[in-house]
């Protein structure tokens, strides 16, 4: 703290705020070159002011009152300055006049705010697309913002328990009024999730004093997650499309079901992971995107062919990548007409992909969970046995071929007996 500061209180009156001759005292304060003014409950003739000295006319009958009022004024924003100082607080005109106010003195925070500081301190650490996750939160909480409360913006410490249970009632309640689709309930559990995260950190911080997600509970609701069977992953493969980009994508769609890659880690596949494993075999190795997790993953034959197609791509050349890049949108969009096309009747997205080669590829082929679970890059396998679980129908299915091998052969009826009584020969 600067002990250099020049410091002082005095009062003023605004001649264009002359009514009837009467004006209001303004108490001003000055701290170096910052200076505050303000209304005091105060009001003299003008012509009774004595703008030299800041106060009253000595021979003013009521000059001894007013002047020693202005003089306790000063006395207690002097001793406020005095105290702050002792406590080596950072002063400035705006704190000392909300002391004098009895004004609440404690920084306060917006809801912006917090979220810049995270973006600023997290965009280091989170991927592009998962900070653009949180810039659609925000324009969720703006627009719930303008409706509730008639603002774009609040403090974090006026964010409670209802402020939550509003927030999730208006993400359920929202109706888009372009293309997009109404969020579900697990897109809305995320948009809370990543506001959780802001309060969580305005704790840490000491901007907020409580948890307001103390109390709250967040309910998922179970999705069977979408996988390709054999006969739907072989019909994909056989299919000879007749437009180039869908022979594209469907090249990229392949290759991640044979590698399980996400779409971001595909798009970034570059030559050099590409490896020789120790086993005299290729291997693709990396690091997730999304989790920074080591990925070492065997390069089947049907993945090698893809990226043999692909190596030398003038267009992936240029970009240092061993695919041509394209949007994960137009993918998607794309897949929709594959599954279209051949009569599939699920969902097709990138996603499904890396389902299909947890499921179909591997643990269907009894690869071990383990293994499953570090080729995928997962950082627990609780995770990867979310895909075991799903695989319970085949071992259903198993099992109903079992069953029908081991039932027992149907007994034979036995041979009836005849009521007809053999006719004995006569011997002669």
């Amino acid at each position: 703290m600067r002990t250099s500061q020049s410091f002082g209180v005095h009062f003023t009156i605004k001649k264009d705020k002359v009514k009837d001759g009467i004006a209001c005292i303004y108490a001003v304060i000055t701290i170096n070159k910052d200076k505050v003014i303000f209304a005091l409950k105060k009001r003299v003739n003008v012509d009774h002011w004595d703008k030299g000295h800041g106060g009253l006319k000595v021979k003013v009958p009521e000059a001894k009152e007013t002047n020693g009022y202005l003089e306790q004024v000063r006395f207690t924003i002097t001793s406020y300055y005095q105290q702050l100082q002792l406590d080596g607080k950072e002063i400035n005109p705006q704190l000392l006049k909300a002391c004098f106010l009895g004004e609440d003195t404690e920084e306060t925070y917006n809801l912006s705010t917090l979220m810049d500081y995270h973006n600023e301190t997290a965009s280091a650490a989170l991927t592009w697309s998962t900070l653009k996750h949180y810039a659609v939160t925000r324009r969720y909480l703006e627009k719930f913002l303008a409706v509730k409360y008639h603002t774009t913006d609040i403090r974090v410490k006026d964010i409670d328990y209802k402020f939550i249970v509003d927030f999730e009632t208006y993400l359920r309640n929202h109706k888009p009024a372009d293309h997009h689709q109404p969020i579900n309930n697990n897109g809305v559990m995320k948009h809370l999730i990543r506001l959780r995260k802001m309060t969580t950190l305005a704790f840490k911080l000491q901007w907020i004093n409580k948890d307001p997600f103390k109390n709250y509970k967040f309910r998922y609701k179970k999705v069977e997650t979408a996988f390709l069977s054999n006969a739907e992953l072989k019909a994909i493969e056989k299919h000879e499309f007749a437009s180039e980009s869908l022979i594209t994508i469907r090249d990229y769609f392949l290759f991640a079901c044979y590698t399980g890659l996400s779409f971001v880690d595909l798009m970034n596949l570059q030559e050099r992971n590409v490896t020789n494993g120790e086993d005299g075999e290729k291997w693709l190795k990396l690091f997730r995107q999304k989790s920074n997790e080591p990925t070492n993953i065997p390069l089947l034959p049907p993945a090698m062919a893809i990226l043999n197609k692909y190596k030398d791509n003038p267009r992936s050349v240029t970009l240092g990548t061993i695919f041509p890049a394209i949007t994960n949108q137009k993918v998607n969009m794309h897949l929709k007409e594959v599954a279209k096309i051949l009569g599939i009747k699920k969902t097709l997205t990138f996603g499904v992909a890396r389902h299909t080669f947890a499921t179909t590829i591997t643990l269907a082929n009894n690869v071990p969970i383990e293994t499953v679970s570090k080729m995928m890059g997962h950082t627990k396998i609780v995770t990867t046995q979310i895909y075991a679980r799903v695989l319970l129908k085949k071992i259903s299915d198993d099992m109903s071929v079992l069953k029908e091998k081991l039932k027992p052969e149907p007994k034979r009826p036995a041979a009836r007996k005849s009521n007809v009584k053999p006719v004995m020969k006569r011997v002669s």
